[in-house]
């Protein structure tokens, strides 16, 4: 069958890691041995058959591919376990009926919202941001909270400059990892073309003046500099004033928009927690 195929762990990493970036695969763990894997198996390459290639199964004698077992904890089998995007997204155990396949597979499959982002993003690929933010847009209407169309008419809209925008939209999704790095990019993004020459010389005649140092925080970090930004406003939190807050912020934004393995990250969220606690 086109849409089955038998592999061993030498091929597992092309075959399902880096292939259900494109597609979902299934993987039925099984053994020659094993009797009801004989019932699931042939019920899962018909559904795959009549599926025509919306997802691709992959068979993997766990006898021949122990530690590929091991590595996804297989107790028992079958275990049958889906994965997207390089992970496992979810799995059952035992020969289950054809329309609970059905219904396993129809979950893991791409809605029709989950089709117009993967063409939003090939527009964005192809240069055309008008007709991805549209598309974008459209699928936000049907489900606010998309994640991935939220994220991606997010991106669009803090690189032409429109953070106002871009926070509101942001503000309806879950809180995610990629949310809250977009949310920090925006407000920090927001800064962009402010004047630094005039607000170094305003802060020069009124070095206590927390809110223009803050301002001033913000824009060198719109500008790229990050490590004098956080100075300004580690000398807004050490002061422990009205602002405090606001310069934590500004900070924890300057964290999210580096990232957790940035050695400005590392170094300053440690001066952070020791200003605070």
């Amino acid at each position: 069958m086109a849409h089955v195929k038998d592999i061993d762990q030498q091929a597992f990493g092309a075959e399902v890691l880096q292939r259900s970036h494109d597609v979902p695969v299934v993987v039925d763990f099984w053994a020659e041995w094993c009797g009801p894997c004989k019932t699931l198996g042939p019920a899962l390459e018909t559904v795959a058959d009549e599926y025509g290639g919306r997802f691709e199964l992959v068979k993997v004698d766990v006898d021949q591919n122990q530690a590929l077992s091991q590595q996804f904890q297989v107790q028992s089998i079958p275990t049958v376990i889906a994965f997207k995007d390089g992970e496992p997204v979810s799995q059952f155990m035992g020969a289950i009926p054809e329309p609970q396949i059905r219904q396993f597979i129809d979950a893991i499959l791409p809605t029709e919202l989950d089709l117009m982002v993967e063409r939003a993003r090939d527009l964005v690929l192809e240069g055309d941001e008008v007709a991805a933010s549209g598309v974008f847009s459209q699928v936000l209407e049907q489900q606010p909270d998309h994640v991935e169309a939220g994220t991606g008419l997010a991106s669009l809209l803090i690189a032409n400059g429109d953070t106002e925008t871009a926070l509101i939209v942001l503000g309806r999704l879950p809180r995610t990892s990629e949310v809250e790095k977009l949310e920090s990019a925006a407000r920090v993004t927001a800064a962009r073309g402010v004047d630094v020459p005039e607000l170094e010389a305003k802060l020069a005649e009124m070095p206590e003046d927390e809110a223009t140092r803050i301002d001033l925080a913000q824009a060198l970090a719109a500008n790229g500099e990050h490590e004098a930004a956080l100075d300004h406003l580690l000398v807004v939190v050490t002061a422990k004033g009205e602002l405090m807050e606001r310069a934590r912020q500004g900070m924890v934004d300057v964290f999210g928009l580096l990232g957790d393995e940035h050695p400005l990250t590392a170094t300053y969220r440690k001066a952070l927690a020791n200003t605070l606690f």
